[in-house]
């Protein structure tokens, strides 16, 4: 008979790496330098932070346009 373990997909899946992780933190931050914001505001960012202000890019892009102005 099968055990738990190889019946439950859901704890079979492989889990996600910290590399994998680094790298995708680290595009998301070049995201928003590429929209304009500064590149020390974005290193003392969390990345929860991050991860909302790249939620409305168009939002983050106004903003930087005003600063700018």
């Amino acid at each position: 008979m099968a055990t738990t373990n190889q019946r439950n997909k859901n704890m079979t899946r492989p889990t996600k790496s910290a590399g994998a992780r680094k790298k995708r933190q680290n595009d998301h931050k070049k995201r928003l330098i590429a929209l304009g914001m500064d590149e020390a505001v974005v290193a003392t960012m969390n990345p929860k932070e991050i991860r909302t202000k790249l939620k409305h890019p168009a939002k983050v892009a106004k903003e930087c346009a005003a600063k700018d102005a």
